[in-house]
């Protein structure tokens, strides 16, 4: 269930970012690196995470500014999400495992305070400007942040179930 006030956003954002710092944590670089089937790391999906709450906040301040929200990223459209992933994963092939982890966690920052200078009203009182949908800001926030967070565990969680003893699988 979304949440549906600053106190709930902040502590979905606080427990599922928590989650994941927990998980990885204690993974060694060379683990991270690893490739799944789809030429997939942990690091990629860690560092595919922060330019979606860098996304959010350009929605939000462009909406509020009156600028043309590009949803989701400028030259892309929602149907085109595997190409802006295969691209974002090219712009990011240099990132090594704690950029990756240090980008996740500085954008995480960024979104708490972002959700700590906004009241109730303003994160759920009406749709995001500029969005043209009924989500509030305070749904995109979520759906940037803790969700995605979310969806990084679970695939974290069953790639290191293939890792015996969190050695990578050869």
């Amino acid at each position: 269930m979304p949440a549906k006030t600053k106190a709930q956003l902040l502590a979905v954002a606080e427990k599922e970012f928590s989650r994941i710092e927990g998980l990885i944590g204690g993974i060694p670089e060379e683990s991270a690196l690893v490739k799944d089937e789809e030429d997939t790391s942990i690091k990629d999906v860690i560092a595919h995470r922060a330019p979606w709450i860098g996304l959010f906040l350009s929605w939000y301040a462009d909406g509020r500014a009156g600028k043309r929200v590009h949803f989701p990223a400028e030259g892309y459209k929602w149907n085109e999400l595997k190409r802006y992933n295969a691209d974002l994963r090219v712009r990011q092939a240099g990132i090594g495992w704690e950029e990756a982890r240090k980008l996740l966690a500085d954008r995480h920052l960024a979104l708490i305070t972002f959700i700590q200078e906004h009241s109730d009203t303003d994160l759920y009182g009406a749709p995001m400007q500029g969005a043209n949908n009924d989500w509030a800001p305070g749904r995109w926030a979520e759906a940037a942040g803790p969700s995605h967070y979310r969806s990084a565990t679970k695939y974290i969680r069953s790639r290191l179930k293939a890792l015996p003893d969190g050695e990578p699988a050869e």
